[in-house]
């Protein structure tokens, strides 16, 4: 487990400033993050969640730092990989707190390992803000965890939404009955594939081919294979990075063209449009964004000038708010002790400004306001569903692989 810390120059400046001055006085909050930056998720946690966390510390830093009380403070970073291992989540989060004493801490990526990691971010008394944890278990574990949050939403209501527009579609008479449904066997993919069949049979879908396949897999060809050998209208996949981009690939190789092609996380990444170019319009996908809000394009701008990369179009977003959201609650309690800011984020009361518009806290989710479905149209991933976000666009017909 290796230790990278990173310190911008302006909080270099202030550590050192703050080292001249009164011996004791804290004007640095060190920040504490563990996410893949090896194993099967890296990709998407270097697309998604470390250049949204530098760019929230490079810019609350460009600006004096936060305002805690009578003190201005500065950030600084330091980084664990988990190497997408529960195990190594946990035991990050254990040194960060135990050794490293930072002040807070950043929300694991994925789901999977937000769910590892909850306990011990209770256990060990850090706010969790989660900007990547998609689960219908919400509600249960905001109970169970009262230091944990959510800002993505929830499954039960993105399988909801997702199926909405396939009815929609059938209505107008776009789309036929029968449907492949697969996913990925962790615990993100097996709750959505559960919800999303028994929501899509609800309204008259038939299940003609359902498969999972382990996390990490490399060939996906049988998958896809048998969903075409099923004569599927609609193909949907509640898949992570790599499965994403390796269903897409076989789709095109196999020629297979159902009237919808869903794909899961990666869906709304840059790096899925630079891959298939022009041959992906209509692919729906998880969440999206309002592209033309300019605080979006504001972030994508900055985004691309730190990283050399655009972020996507879902949680590279929501994973800089939940970091705006942390900010804003240690400058709301005046202090950096954890469990007054806790307090303050539990009290729901409160609005928080962020990049995807205010957001609050009811029971310790955002319930009421989230992207749900996006769609690539015209080079860009658009939100064709959501719950309460204003930019919604119609959706349209997927017309196969160009």
């Amino acid at each position: 487990m290796i230790r990278r810390t990173i310190m911008t120059g302006a909080a270099a400046a202030a550590l050192f400033a703050g080292s001249l001055g009164a011996a004791g006085a804290q004007d640095t909050i060190l920040l504490g993050a563990a996410a893949p930056q090896t194993g099967p998720l890296a990709g998407g946690a270097t697309v998604t969640h470390w250049p949204a966390v530098r760019l929230w510390v490079q810019q609350t830093n460009e600006d004096g730092g936060l305002q805690v009380g009578d003190q201005q403070m500065t950030i600084e970073l330091v980084e664990y990989d988990d190497q997408t291992n529960p195990q190594q989540a946990i035991q990050a989060a254990q040194r960060m707190a135990t050794q490293d004493e930072v002040d807070f801490m950043v929300a694991p990526y994925s789901t999977g390992l937000n769910l590892a990691a909850a306990p011990i971010f209770a256990q060990l008394g850090y706010p969790m803000i989660t900007g990547t944890a998609v689960t219908d278990q919400q509600p249960a574990l905001a109970a169970q965890f009262p230091n944990m949050f959510f800002v993505l939403g929830r499954t039960s209501v993105m399988a909801e939404d997702t199926a909405q527009l396939l009815v929609d579609m059938r209505e107008r008479g776009d789309l036929g009955d029968r449907v492949a449904l697969v996913n990925v066997a962790d615990a993100f993919g097996i709750e959505m594939a559960g919800i999303s069949k028994a929501i899509l049979e609800e309204n008259g879908f038939e299940i003609v081919y359902e498969t999972s396949y382990p996390l990490g897999t490399q060939d996906l060809a049988p998958v896809i294979d048998g969903a075409r050998a099923a004569e599927a209208d609609a193909f949907i996949a509640w898949s992570y990075p790599g499965d994403t981009f390796a269903l897409t690939d076989q789709a095109i190789v196999q020629n297979f063209a159902p009237q919808v092609f869903f794909t899961a996380v990666a869906t709304a990444f840059p790096a899925y449009q630079e891959r298939f170019g022009d041959q992906i319009e209509g692919v729906l996908g998880m969440g999206g964004v309002n592209a033309d809000d300019p605080a979006f394009q504001e972030f994508a701008q900055a985004h691309m000038e730190m990283a050399g990369q655009a972020p996507d179009y879902w949680a590279s977003a929501a994973t800089y708010a939940a970091l705006e959201i942390l900010g804003q609650a240690i400058e709301g309690a005046g202090t950096t002790d954890r469990a007054a800011v806790l307090e303050y984020l539990q009290d729901q009361s409160h609005e928080y400004a962020t990049i995807l518009g205010p957001v609050n806290f009811n029971e310790n989710n955002d319930n009421e306001r989230y992207w749900t479905v996006g769609q690539w149209q015209d080079g860009v991933f658009r939100g064709v569903a959501s719950q309460g976000r204003d930019g919604v666009t119609e959706v349209e017909t997927f017309d196969g692989w160009n």
